[in-house]
């Protein structure tokens, strides 16, 4: 059972830098923790707005149109966080406060409200603002790369790791009383399991509609040597609520059968478990994968 072992219901905070990657990343996780009565915050630092457009339709939302994808993928992520059963979602620094960066390297990079142009104090602050609230027992987000080096994914590790310190020191300028995480936690995929997804996925990816990397063995995003994990999460049985999320998300991606398909053309099988690496607090009890995520968590 995702519950800690205290008289109160566990508390968990993941940070995201778009509306999908909920989603995509810990959709699973998301759904399984609600359900077993944990209170889930989920912090969305962007609204996405540089974002491809998986539909053709939509195409006059893209940022070079009518440049009004924002809200609508604000409006897909209130359909998410309904299937996930989240009922505390929050922007980072309200609605529209940070827009999306785009990729790295683009002009857009450099717009005064872009997240990666943040002020880091500020955001520090603000993402430690929402700590010392919402009091998590465990708090999710991104390795240093961001699982894949986009800009925004780089930048919510950076803040929320830093607006974990803001959170914990007494001196700092976030509102509220201090509060020290106990358990942290990064995104990752095994290596060996997603080598072994993309050789399978290259010979469907012609009906699929996707593009494989020719070398699954160097792919790099997200992915983590499997002795690097600590945590493999069964989503098993909350797979309908995941795909149900996912499925909210029509701008950025489509689900065919139990894969999921980005608008760049990259994909991946619907996973019934979901991992992380563990960067603070708890400890091994086994030499496999934990099971739980609270494991080795202290009462606070």
């Amino acid at each position: 059972m995702a519950t800690a072992r205290r008289d109160e219901p566990l508390r968990v905070l993941l940070a995201h830098a778009h509306p999908d990657d909920e989603s995509c990343a810990t959709g699973g996780t998301i759904a399984r923790l609600v359900a077993e009565g944990a209170a889930v915050t989920v912090v969305t630092c962007t609204q996405g707005e540089q974002g491809k457009i998986a539909l053709t339709e939509l195409q006059h939302l893209h940022v070079d149109n009518d440049d009004a994808l924002g809200p609508e993928r604000a409006r897909e992520l209130s359909l998410a966080m309904q299937a996930l059963g989240v009922t505390d979602h929050r922007y980072l620094g309200g609605s529209g406060h940070y827009r999306d960066s785009g990729r790295m390297g683009i002009p857009a990079n450099n717009r005064p409200d872009a997240f990666w142009s943040a002020d880091p104090i500020e955001a520090a602050n603000l993402m430690g603002a929402i700590v010392r609230e919402t009091r998590p027992h465990i708090v999710i987000t991104y390795d240093a790369n961001g699982g894949y080096g986009h800009p925004d994914h780089i930048q919510t590790h950076r803040v929320t790791m830093n607006g974990l310190a803001a959170a914990a020191d007494a001196t700092s300028r976030a509102p509220g009383e201090p509060w020290d995480v106990p358990l942290v936690y990064w995104t990752a995929v095994p290596r060996d399991l997603i080598v072994a997804e993309l050789t399978e996925l290259a010979t469907r990816a012609d009906d699929l509609g996707l593009w494989v990397d020719p070398d699954p063995g160097e792919y790099p995003d997200g992915v983590h040597p499997d002795d690097e994990i600590d945590v493999e999460f069964d989503v098993s049985d909350y797979l309908a609520q995941k795909t149900q999320a996912l499925t909210a998300h029509k701008t950025q991606l489509t689900v065919e059968g139990a894969y999921w398909v980005l608008a760049s053309g990259r994909g991946m099988r619907i996973q019934p478990r979901e991992w992380f690496i563990r960067v603070k607090g708890g400890h091994r009890t086994s030499p496999g994968y934990e099971t739980a995520l609270d494991t080795g968590a202290p009462s606070p």
